[in-house]
């Protein structure tokens, strides 16, 4: 692995990552972004940084491209837009907290989540994290968290169901709290992990310790059965709100040029968008459209080059930012990934390629059908499983093109 940052460390306003293009920093949304505040901050990433823009793969906006001397301009300028969250811990939120399913108001639950773990943020790991879902269809169940927090209907009202680790589906389930006492429940839960050191996460305890610290530390938490699975969360396409529709679109890998966010901002704008919210998924939710507006701007975002389909074969292929973004990378990630979407057919569900500049994985952690792991000389091949194991094979760069084609319709023709 070439010299550079190992995966954990978290670049933010305050403290930006170096890396092979320059400085990154990584901002997660307060909440819905006015319109003029996101073209403004397209042309802050414009001004100090290199024009490009990220949507992460849960839903953080992050700057490419700056300098030791644009670094603290762009994060003064950033303050001033207040768009961005000032919780202490990464607290990620459902991104449509107008939708009509919402049981909860999560901008209140945040903020008293945001006051109430502030103290205990130097003795937390950097990757540390709250899921605060409000039963909103654009759920996070496919997210990891240290702490779940899902809002569920009960006959005393609504309540915060609690589990621990992992996603919806891995994490240990601990109870249900009333969402008033959200910030207390999440300190001490976090307090908890925080004895175990400064690089424990709550799987971590798990692990070593089992469910019974957590259960000590709330131990008027009320019992709560396991809850039923929900459908995948689609963040493309139209979604109703309670006032006018969102229409959702993504990023190809995630990535687009601030100019081209500027301009769909623009036109969002123009046919009655008042907002825009970054959605897991490296999607971009343009809210307040009517079913007219929508139609045009998912015109505009297609010759824009965005995605507007959830089939779109480019979903299917999760690559990170690569060479010479990346200064770990040996691959051109990005560039491979365009070249092979075209020849993919269109589907949905997992991603069936992943193309990782290094054997670090962080643009999908998890193991995928096909993964392609750069090298000095070319790239391993990994079948069903992730970056970081040891490579089948080995592909020479001048015929990587080629061979992962080949081996996509290969991998295509076994999981058809």
């Amino acid at each position: 692995m070439k010299a550079g940052l190992v995966r954990g460390a978290c670049p933010g306003l305050s403290a930006p990552m170096q890396t092979g293009d320059g400085l990154l920093v990584r901002l997660t949304p307060r909440g819905s972004i006015a319109v003029d505040a996101f073209i403004d901050l397209c042309a802050l990433a414009r001004r100090q940084g290199n024009g490009q823009i990220e949507v992460t793969a849960r839903g953080n906006l992050q700057v490419r491209g700056l300098t030791a001397q644009s670094a603290p301009l762009f994060a003064a300028a950033v303050t001033g837009l207040e768009i961005a969250s000032t919780c202490p811990v990464p607290l990620i939120t459902d991104p449509l907290p107008q939708d009509p399913d919402v049981l909860i108001d999560v901008a209140h639950v945040a903020a008293g989540l945001s006051q109430a773990v502030g103290d205990l943020q130097a003795r937390l790991a950097a990757k540390i994290s709250i899921a605060l879902d409000g039963g909103s269809r654009l759920h996070l169940d496919a997210l990891a968290a240290d702490i779940r927090l899902r809002a569920v209907p009960s006959a005393k009202g609504p309540r915060l169901h609690v589990a621990l680790g992992g996603d919806a589906r891995s994490a240990t389930m601990l109870g249900t709290i009333a969402p008033n006492h959200a910030g207390d429940v999440a300190a001490r839960l976090l307090e908890v992990i925080a004895r175990h050191g400064p690089t424990a996460r709550a799987t971590d305890v798990l692990r070593h310790a089992g469910i019974a610290p957590f259960r000590t530390a709330v131990a008027e938490i009320e019992p709560a059965s396991a809850r039923p699975a929900r459908p995948a969360a689609e963040p493309i396409g139209l979604h109703p709100l309670r006032e006018r529709l969102a229409l959702g679109v993504a990023l190809a890998f995630g990535q687009a040029e601030a100019a081209a966010l500027a301009q769909l901002a623009s036109v969002a704008r123009r046919y009655g968008a008042t907002a825009l919210r970054p959605a897991p998924g490296r999607a971009l939710l343009l809210l307040g459209l009517d079913e007219s507006g929508a139609a045009n701007v998912t015109r505009a975002a297609e010759q824009l080059g965005f995605i507007t389909r959830a089939d779109d074969p480019r979903r299917r292929i999760a690559a990170c930012a690569g060479k010479p973004a990346c200064a770990s990378a040996y691959l051109a990630t990005r560039a491979l990934a365009a070249a092979i979407a075209p020849r993919l057919p269109r589907g949905r569900g997992e991603v069936a390629l992943h193309i990782s500049g290094c054997p670090k994985g962080c643009a999908h952690p998890g193991p995928a059908a096909l993964t392609i792991v750069g090298e000095q000389h070319g790239a391993g091949i990994v079948r069903n499983g992730p970056a970081s194991v040891a490579p089948s094979r080995h592909v020479a760069a001048a015929d990587l093109l080629a061979e992962v084609a080949q081996l996509m319709q290969i991998s295509e023709a076994q999981h058809g």
